[in-house]
């Protein structure tokens, strides 16, 4: 090794050891200020800007909401997250109870499935893993995600998002954040749906509260 890499190692090395971490500034808004409805209202907005298909629905209306976009969609079949209860009639519905391959989760027409929780600044829905919102690759093979979003679970911030997700990251529980329907760019700029997961995503924001399973 040359004395001048040598030296140039060292010198790295020296101003490496001697680097203490700083305070990160967290400065920022932690909590929104909107009321419930403004704040649900926001959602919509943000979420549709995603070109998300947003669908305000009260609880006893969802199944005949789902109906209405499964006919739309000639989706047939669908198979849905574990814990989910709703269905929309004159749709079969199968329930990824033991996980479907890939292979099978493609035959669906689409995927019905809950959330965690919705972020209204940025249109997001997040799923966590759970038996109402399923596991990732049930949400992202087949092409039509059918999300059901309960007003209630709906936060304004995305640091009250990471707050309220803490304990399922803590679990090791995975977190898929959704805004919009899959889509990337080229250089080019030239867009394409559906690489990364499904290319239609209609959501049902129920304002009252979900019947329980």
């Amino acid at each position: 090794m040359s004395a001048a890499r040598v030296e140039i190692l060292g010198r790295i090395a020296a101003a490496s050891s001697a680097a203490r971490p700083q305070p990160v500034p967290r400065r920022y808004r932690h909590a929104g200020e909107r009321d419930p409805e403004a704040r649900t209202e926001l959602f919509c907005e943000r979420a549709a800007d995603y070109r998300a298909r947003v669908h305000r629905v009260a609880a006893a209306e969802l199944e005949d909401a789902l109906a209405a976009r499964c006919e739309e969609h000639a989706a047939r079949r669908l198979v849905a997250a574990p814990g989910v209860s709703w269905r929309p009639r004159g749709v079969e519905v199968e329930l990824d109870q033991t996980p479907i391959p890939a292979a099978r989760l493609d035959g669906f027409d689409g995927v019905l499935s809950g959330c965690a929780l919705a972020i209204a600044e940025t249109g997001t829905v997040v799923l966590d893993g759970s038996s109402l919102c399923g596991r990732r690759a049930l949400t992202l093979v087949p092409d039509l995600h059918l999300c059901v979003v309960a007003a209630a679970a709906v936060v304004e911030t995305v640091p009250e998002a990471v707050a309220a997700l803490a304990p399922a990251a803590a679990a090791g529980s995975p977190l898929t954040f959704v805004s919009g329907p899959s889509a990337t760019s080229d250089i080019e700029l030239r867009r394409v749906d559906g690489v990364h997961g499904p290319r239609r995503l209609e959501l049902f924001v129920v304002s009252h509260q979900i019947p329980a399973p």
